[in-house]
């Protein structure tokens, strides 16, 4: 299958060829033509599947074809990054079509709310917002949504992981009852169903490849003491082969300890969290893309919605919270069918975690020995650990019994390239 094969208008298929798009991947085969049937859609797909593509490009298709004044789509987006990403891509895909868009996001000055609010009154094609900055524009009063025939919730259950439940029903009452609305979510939970039956009329359902990582990453893990994990974060560091690396940590405080102590040892390094100022954040991730920066350090608000090929490295310096953080952490490295290495550094509360992440994904990472110089680890015994550690919540089901970590595997395995 070729994009040709939906009969796109040419002038987005020009869009296509110049952005590099070559072939549909499996999520825009079954996604594009329930889109362009009209029918409501819940799609369960994770970052790096060509997503956001597979609802965009019917869309445009749509709006090219039966242009229309007034506002034609709305998208709803967990974060600022996300927004940005889905609005660059638009207009990346838009180029040669005429088709008009904005992101409506925080974090900025009076002059580009005043910019977003314009926008909205004047009727742009496709407005990519978040919940918060969105309601505060509708409550302005002068924002009319009665044209909207598209509404895309995009990773959805993020969304109501950060809460945004209430604001997503708040923005339903400006929109029309009349609508095809299509949501795209990297987990199916009970919560997201349950969303989806308030949202969606008699959906189609696509399911595609829910929380496996992609077949080219190398996932790696070193079963840690707290306090050997800088050390061996710096002999990882060293390897030169690494180009371009995402190091999560769990909190904040720990993402600014690590961009100091990484910035006094010269490396190339920013540290990236909800602190820093929106053009801060923008800057530093044209800086990352443009490979002008090597290292970015920051907490799980990088794991979705960044989409930035050729990571060669993700280390979790902090295991991440639950499995599917996991995979969408990881999921950074080995886009666009490249390989790539995801290093976790397990301390010994967190082993029972990790096994429910290697049962998830259905495999047991390998654990790799420590340097010597820098001690002995801990042993990898998630089932002892569970009991002497309080259990994490968000966890459930039985978790994998472990062993001692194997000494027979080399450490910073490189793999050949793709």
């Amino acid at each position: 299958m070729t994009f040709n094969d939906f009969n796109f208008d040419q002038t987005l298929i020009d869009g296509l060829l110049s952005m590099g798009y070559k072939l549909p991947t499996p999520i825009q085969q079954q996604a594009i033509p329930v889109i362009q049937q009209g029918k409501d859609l819940i799609a369960c797909a994770q970052t790096g599947t060509g997503k956001t593509a597979a609802f965009v490009l019917p869309i445009l298709d749509k709006i090219i074809k039966t242009k229309k004044h007034g506002i034609n789509t709305l998208i709803i987006a967990p974060t600022r990054e996300l927004v940005l990403q889905i609005d660059q891509q638009i207009e990346g895909m838009a180029y040669f079509c005429g088709v008009s868009s904005i992101g409506i996001y925080g974090g900025n000055d009076g002059i580009t709310w005043e910019r977003q609010a314009n926008a909205l009154r004047e009727g742009v094609d496709i407005v990519i917002a978040t919940p918060g900055r969105l309601i505060a524009l509708l409550q302005s009063g002068d924002v009319k949504f009665d044209t909207i025939e598209h509404l895309v919730l995009d990773e959805a259950d993020r969304m109501l992981d950060m809460g945004f439940s209430d604001d997503i029903k708040t923005i339903l009452k400006y929109v029309p009852e009349k609508r095809q609305t299509v949501m795209f979510s990297a987990t199916m939970a009970p919560k997201i169903r349950k969303l989806a039956e308030h949202l969606l009329k008699t959906p189609e359902s696509i399911n595609i490849a829910i929380s496996k990582p992609a077949a080219g990453i190398v996932q790696q893990a070193y079963v840690v003491y707290d306090n050997q994990k800088e050390s061996l974060l710096k002999e990882i560091l060293k390897n030169e082969d690494f180009s371009s690396i995402i190091i999560f940590s769990s909190t904040k405080e720990k993402v600014k300890d690590l961009y100091q102590t990484f910035k006094a040892l010269n490396y190339s390094v920013k540290g990236f969290s909800s602190d820093l100022e929106q053009p801060e954040r923008e800057e530093i991730m044209r800086d990352f893309k443009a490979k002008r920066l090597r290292i970015l350090i920051g907490t799980d608000i990088l794991s979705r919605g960044i989409d930035v090929d050729g990571i060669s490295l993700v280390v979790n310096f902090d295991a991440p919270p639950d499995p599917e953080d996991y995979i969408h952490r990881i999921g950074r490295t080995a886009r666009a069918e490249k390989a790539g290495v995801a290093i976790t550094f397990i301390n010994e509360k967190d082993q029972p975690r990790f096994a429910q992440i290697e049962a998830l994904m259905g495999i047991d990472v390998d654990k790799i020995a420590i340097p010597g110089q820098y001690g002995k680890g801990p042993e990898y015994n998630p089932e002892v650990n569970k009991k002497k550690f309080d259990k994490p919540r968000g966890f459930g089901g039985k978790p994998k019994s472990g062993g001692s970590h194997s000494g027979n595997k080399k450490p910073f395995h490189r793999p050949k390239k793709a």
